[in-house]
């Protein structure tokens, strides 16, 4: 996780000169395209239900020389790219460094977000999708502490096409880290900011928030359960491992290891919900794809464990339509 980088400030001043040029080089070779979405047949698609599957995964992209990961950077991230396809629309966390590897070493998915590069100038968040994506918006924190700080970290706002003039608006988020008295206020402020963006600009839309958020229900020091409250989303974890029960908060400091979780533990990396009056959400699975992202000796090959979930949908009285706004998202050939 970004907050390892602290720990090594200084391996990170040295090492800054030599991250420039790569974000700027890779910048000239992966540039927007426009998406002809004349020619995606889910443009044409009358289904009245259908099904898809979505992955949030922090991918652990930080230089090598800083990572805490356990396996080695850029062949690991050109690995999750590729085993990235078996899920129609991911979320990744920390993609600072390595994005050529993790686009172009095998993945087939042929909506993604534009890099916005690595540290300092990148946030780490990108959408992958088998479905038309646009209108995608980088927002970054008005607060932060420590090395959170040498990012723009913050989230993005992104609009996927599922059907016929049939859309849902997805948030990718990265929170502030660690859970002392200033990184858990500066992450209460980073929810409170998110919750007044989902307000002031997805009301009575579809919505699918999913990342890294950081932080627990069952830490008092956090917020998150005002995030669902204030927009009347559903933690896919509460329903599906949880019994449909938020976790008792308490004031203990959460353990740090989060490699060691099962899915009947509250993971920091979660997906919520809601429908709208035109689409409704019913998570069908949730799991933690541990062993699909392990290297042949079983190492994860990131710092954190993807979460995946299954969604199935229908329509109900009548469908909603959105402009579509395609000018900050490239397609591959």
């Amino acid at each position: 996780m970004i907050g390892h980088f602290f720990s090594k400030r200084y391996a990170y001043c040295g090492f800054l000169l030599l991250m420039l040029w790569p974000s700027v080089e890779f910048k000239a070779t992966l540039g927007a395209i426009s998406l002809k979405h004349a020619h995606d047949p889910v443009l044409a698609d009358t289904a009245e239900t259908g099904q898809f599957s979505v992955l949030t995964y922090n991918i652990a992209g930080l230089p090598e020389i800083i990572s805490s990961a356990q396996t080695e950077r850029a062949s690991s991230i050109a690995e999750i790219g590729k085993r990235l396809n078996r899920f129609d629309i991911v979320h990744v966390q920390e993609d600072f460094h390595y994005n050529k590897e993790l686009y172009l070493s095998g993945n087939a998915h042929p909506y993604r977000s534009e890099s916005k590069g690595s540290i300092p100038f990148g946030d780490g968040l990108n959408t992958l999708s088998r479905y038309p994506l646009s209108a995608t918006e980088h927002i970054s924190w008005d607060d932060c502490t420590g090395a959170d700080c040498l990012t723009p970290k913050g989230f993005t706002f992104s609009r996927v096409q599922i059907g016929k003039e049939l859309f849902i608006e997805f948030y990718n988020i990265h929170s502030n880290a660690f859970n002392d008295p200033e990184a858990a206020a500066a992450r209460r402020k980073n929810i409170e900011q998110l919750s007044t963006f989902i307000k002031e600009n997805s009301a009575g839309n579809a919505v699918i928030v999913m990342g890294d958020l950081n932080g627990r229900y069952h830490f008092s020091s956090d917020n998150i359960q005002e995030l669902l409250i204030a927009n009347s989303l559903r933690d896919a974890w509460i329903m599906l491992e949880n019994e449909g029960l938020l976790p008792a908060a308490s004031p203990n400091i959460p353990p740090r290891d989060i490699l060691n979780i099962t899915e009947k533990m509250e993971s920091i990396d979660k997906i919520m919900f809601r429908s709208s009056d035109a689409l409704e959400l019913f998570p069908a699975e949730y799991a933690l794809q541990s062993e699909l992202f392990e290297d042949q000796s079983g190492k994860p090959l990131s710092d954190h464990l993807p979460v995946g979930l299954t969604f199935n949908w229908k329509l109900k009285h009548e469908k909603r339509s959105f402009q579509y706004v395609t000018n900050t998202v490239s397609r591959q050939p």
